[in-house]
């Protein structure tokens, strides 16, 4: 079963429903939209007027679907995660609380090179040179002690935006909001695929606020960010740089890049699979099947 389907619920006032293992959109402009559960990987609500019934949240939690709720600036405010999605949850959860930290700090490492590595890949793609990023990967340290991810943020931002005073902060001037809202449909994704791996979202490898329930999500999505600012700079050049308030374009030119296909080992994969493939690898880890996280190439 493939679920490849994110419903953002945005542009138009809806209710939703479910009838017959079916999500129900009755939008204000009278119009009714249909889709199975099980084609739905995640539902983004963001619409001031939108509801939202009880059976409905209760079947998506039901079918694995990550229900995110946005602010009118279209920045997450909940989620919605199912709980019990795989059948050994209980052991999974005992062994990633048990991680000892020095594989905790091992992994970020990971994380942390293929964020910076995927970063240079991309400023290579649209800037011609990676600015010594790769270089930079390979300093990084168990638990990225000297913080090289930090230096490395400060050259790939000034670089990819082509302005020395752009700053990446999601309550940030254009074109953070375009950037918020990818973050927010790629977090969700990352975060129902951490459940239904059996892993706990707010047990972090690196992140650990108190108040984020979804640390493992945030620590897991970090090297899958370019693929979201990749499209936002594409859409910056479409637009020839004209900021603006975030518009259905821009956000159906951002899902379009989620529902793509993506190079991997063995042929094409969509964003799906190889987030899947990621938190299963995190859950042998934690279980002491394996050393290495998988991290897509992206």
């Amino acid at each position: 079963m493939t679920r490849n389907r994110i419903i953002d619920v945005a542009e138009t006032s809806a209710h939703l429903h479910l009838q017959f293992d079916n999500l129900v959109l009755d939008l204000a402009t009278g119009e009714q939209a249909r889709v199975p559960l099980e084609d739905i990987a995640a539902v983004s609500v963001s619409h001031p007027s939108a509801s939202i019934s009880k059976s409905a949240m209760a079947g998506l939690a039901g079918q694995g679907v990550a229900l995110v709720v946005c602010d009118e600036h279209h920045l997450p405010v909940g989620m919605l995660l199912p709980l019990g999605a795989h059948y050994a949850q209980t052991e999974r959860f005992a062994a990633q609380a048990a991680a000892a930290p020095p594989t905790k700090k091992r992994l970020w490492q990971q994380v942390v090179r293929a964020k910076i590595r995927a970063q240079g890949r991309l400023l290579e793609r649209l800037r011609g040179d990676d600015a010594g990023l790769n270089s930079l990967a390979g300093q990084v340290r168990s638990g990225d002690s000297t913080n090289i991810e930090a230096t490395a943020a400060r050259q790939y931002w000034t670089l990819l935006v082509g302005d020395q005073d752009f700053y990446r902060d999601r309550y940030g001037p254009w074109p953070n909001p375009l950037l918020n809202y990818g973050y927010a449909i790629l977090r969700a994704l990352v975060a129902r695929a951490v459940c239904t791996s059996g892993l706990h979202p707010s047990l972090g490898l690196h992140h650990h606020n108190r108040y984020d329930p979804f640390c493992l999500a945030d620590d897991l999505m970090e090297p899958l960010r370019p693929v979201v600012d990749r499209v936002v700079m594409e859409r910056l050049g479409a637009l020839a740089g004209i900021p603006g308030e975030l518009g259905r374009a821009d956000k159906q030119a951002i899902l379009e890049t989620l529902y793509g296909r993506f190079a991997a080992e063995d042929g094409s994969r969509t964003i799906f699979d190889l987030i899947s493939r990621m938190t299963s690898s995190l859950a042998d880890v934690f279980a002491g099947g394996a050393k290495t996280l998988y991290v897509p190439v992206v």
